[in-house]
């Protein structure tokens, strides 16, 4: 997809399974329905209107929702890929759909959009997102391969402590106070000695204060299979063209040398020191992709996380990590509510983004992550359609989608 007033969109099909395909979206069309997209999305430019996405937007009413679904596909589905999507399912074909979008449609979630009132995309392909042809094709990128990696451990930097930062601040706990009944606290000790850090208590895993770019930097060269990171992003206003300032919180103080500006007492790691290393502030210096070598499979749970595909020039943390090697990164659209959020603004009473970290994990440890993750989210949505509650909603489980090279 392009971007040039109106949108261009091709689409082909590998081994030319079917015809390829041109169409034009109207530039006015998709304006108005992106701004009901815009509407219905946590942003996190105003934080003070969270309660008003997570209580009266259109991803947490039932009937909103699924007008808005159509409305996404009737503007953004070319007719002719429809009509080629349609003759597959009748055929009980599934194709994998993978899609490159432009800036603009950054934010869509593809996955839910309803090309008929009664089926979304998802119920009829799978469907991910393709990497910038500019990635794919680095010179001296090396992919880590799952096939080769699949049996060394998991590194999971889980709610990290941000120097400088109180709990209950804005770059303060993700998940609460740990204890042994959480969750993700339950999902995570299963993994029998493949974790890394090592612990004996896996209450151990969350809230840590060592777990900075030095360490990540020696566990990920010590070799590593995948990466799950759930905590902070902050990732910059699309309208600065300034993606390589997107920003993963770990325990760094300010101390450390990186090309972020300090926060209080912390550094952050930024997408820009991930691809540059330390070139320029280095005398010998050392290039990111060596000083952070991503494994096979990245997932990183944080608000906006996935941010960079909103840039002309996407140089972000989802880049960063497919630049340095993984082949497929699970990140976000949008900002994701907490539980905290969850209980205090809505009756909810369980834990959705615990759920859904376990979720994303288990899809990345399968032999068919895209799928597996494509399964978890027809069951959400199936959870939505019976029971409309605010934790069944697409405002969480739909913000989560996955790049592949």
């Amino acid at each position: 997809m392009a971007d040039a007033g109106d949108v261009y969109v091709s689409w082909r099909w590998v081994d030319d399974y079917a015809a390829r395909g041109v169409a034009t979206l109207p530039r006015d069309e998709v304006r108005e329905v992106l701004h009901q997209l815009t509407a219905a999305v946590p942003d996190p430019g105003h934080p003070n209107e969270l309660r008003r996405s997570m209580t009266t937007g259109a991803l947490v009413d039932p009937v909103a929702e699924h007008e808005l679904a159509q409305e996404l596909s009737r503007t953004l589905l070319p007719y002719g890929l429809a009509v080629q999507l349609y003759e597959l399912w009748q055929r009980g074909i599934r194709p994998h759909l993978r899609i490159q979008p432009s800036p603009r449609l950054a934010q869509v979630p593809w996955e839910i959009i309803a090309p008929d009132p009664e089926i979304r995309l998802l119920d009829i392909a799978d469907v991910s997102l393709l990497a910038p042809v500019s990635v794919v094709h680095a010179e001296g990128r090396i992919t880590h391969r799952w096939n080769e990696t699949r049996e060394l451990p998991v590194v999971a930097v889980l709610d990290p402590r941000v120097p400088g930062f109180r709990a209950d601040s804005e770059l303060g706990s993700v998940l609460g106070r740990p204890s042994s009944e959480m969750v993700v606290a339950q999902h995570f000790s299963g993994y029998d000695g493949r974790l890394v850090p090592a612990v004996d208590d896996p209450v151990e895993l969350f809230r840590r204060t060592d777990t900075d770019r030095t360490w990540l930097s020696e566990v990920l060269r010590a070799g590593a299979s995948r990466l799950v990171y759930v905590g902070h992003v902050t990732a910059p206003a699309p309208e600065s063209g300034e993606s390589e300032h997107a920003e993963l919180h770990l325990s760094c103080t300010a101390e450390t040398r990186g090309f972020a500006m300090p926060n209080r007492t912390h550094r952050p790691l930024s997408a820009k020191d991930l691809l540059l290393g330390t070139h320029t502030i280095d005398p010998a210096p050392v290039a990111g992709r060596e000083l952070w070598p991503m494994p096979s499979r990245v997932a990183l749970i944080a608000c906006e996380s996935g941010g960079d595909l909103r840039f002309t020039e996407a140089l972000g943390l989802t880049t960063a990590a497919l630049a340095a090697g993984a082949e497929l990164v699970t990140a976000t659209r949008w900002p994701l509510p907490t539980d905290h959020a969850f209980h205090t603004m809505t009756p909810t009473t369980g834990h959705p983004l615990q759920a859904a970290i376990c979720a994303v994990d288990t899809a990345h440890d399968s032999p068919t992550p895209i799928p597996a993750l494509l399964a978890w989210q027809r069951s959400r949505l199936s959870a939505w359609q019976s029971d409309p509650t605010p934790e069944n909603s697409p405002l969480l489980w739909a913000a989560f989608a996955t790049v592949s090279d």
